[in-house]
């Protein structure tokens, strides 16, 4: 009796070491063959502005911006991404040491929306969860659209510009229409990135990105002259379209050059973030 009861616990016990054996044999299985697909990423910084009201090289322009990304990985190497971001940009004549830009006197703020597709490669080999591939700088490159909408303050109130056409667009003897408040860009980044662990990674990047308008801050060609707006009708596009008045007489001559249509608006993106990784099991 003693010999069947010792024998049962034996089988017991010998049916649980199996079982755990292979639980554990399953879970190194699944492991090794899990694989790292893509990252999810938050980051927040800076954002500059380049065109006709600065025209400095460096950040002299600092703003707010915020992204988010989805990296999907297509090795150690490459990968394709998706961003948005959001970002304010603005200037002031008013910075400038320039006699002509300080008393043309204009500025302007916007907000940017923008949606790109990027394409990245990293330059070193790079697998979370490694001690040994764990940070790699990297290169992203690629193409997208953004949304922006210049204004101005006069007397403490918040103006719009495009609708007030300062440059005299869509009016019968003006050059053209009215520009539109959605444009190409083209992003170039640079940034290098570090694995915390198997779930995060910190990032640091630099997006300069070039844009197909030279009205991110609403001047680009020339000036239409107060006798080109109805003053009685619109004297708010009066006084924003030429504000050199404050520092003697206007400047604003119909045909006088108010900006350089030749170079188109540019901003950069500085941002610090995180991301979080996925993962999927490979069939072996």
């Amino acid at each position: 009796m003693c010999n069947s009861r010792y024998l049962k616990l034996g089988l017991i016990l010998g049916l649980l070491f199996i079982y755990g054996y292979s639980v554990e044999g399953q879970r190194k299985h699944l492991n090794i063959n899990k694989v790292y697909v893509g990252e999810l990423g938050l980051g927040i910084g800076a954002a500059n502005y380049y065109g006709d009201l600065n025209t400095h090289a460096g950040m002299e322009a600092v703003k707010m911006s915020v992204g988010a990304f989805y990296r999907y990985f297509l090795g150690q190497y490459f990968g394709a991404s998706l961003h948005v971001n959001y970002a304010n940009l603005g200037y002031s004549d008013v910075y400038n040491s320039n006699d002509f830009q300080h008393r043309r006197n204009l500025s302007f703020n916007s907000s940017i929306f923008s949606i790109s597709l990027q394409g990245d490669f990293n330059f070193f080999r790079f697998i979370p969860g490694s001690m040994k591939h764990r940070f790699t700088p990297y290169l992203s490159v690629g193409g997208g659209f953004f949304h922006y909408n210049p204004y101005a303050y006069y007397k403490g109130d918040k103006y719009y510009l495009q609708p007030l056409g300062t440059e005299g667009q869509g009016r019968a003897d003006s050059l053209g229409t009215k520009y539109d408040l959605w444009s190409w860009e083209i992003p170039v980044e640079v940034g290098v990135k570090y694995n915390l662990n198997k779930r995060w990674n910190l990032f640091l990047s630099i997006s300069y990105r070039f844009t197909g308008t030279d009205y991110l801050d609403d001047v680009s060609k020339r000036y239409a002259g107060a006798a080109s707006f109805d003053s009685d009708v619109e004297p708010i596009a009066v006084k924003l379209q030429d504000r050199s008045g404050v520092y003697g007489d206007p400047i604003g001559i119909k045909g006088r050059s108010r900006g350089n249509s030749e170079n188109k608006d540019q901003y950069v993106l500085l941002q610090v973030g995180i991301s979080y990784l996925f993962t999927r099991y490979r069939c072996p």
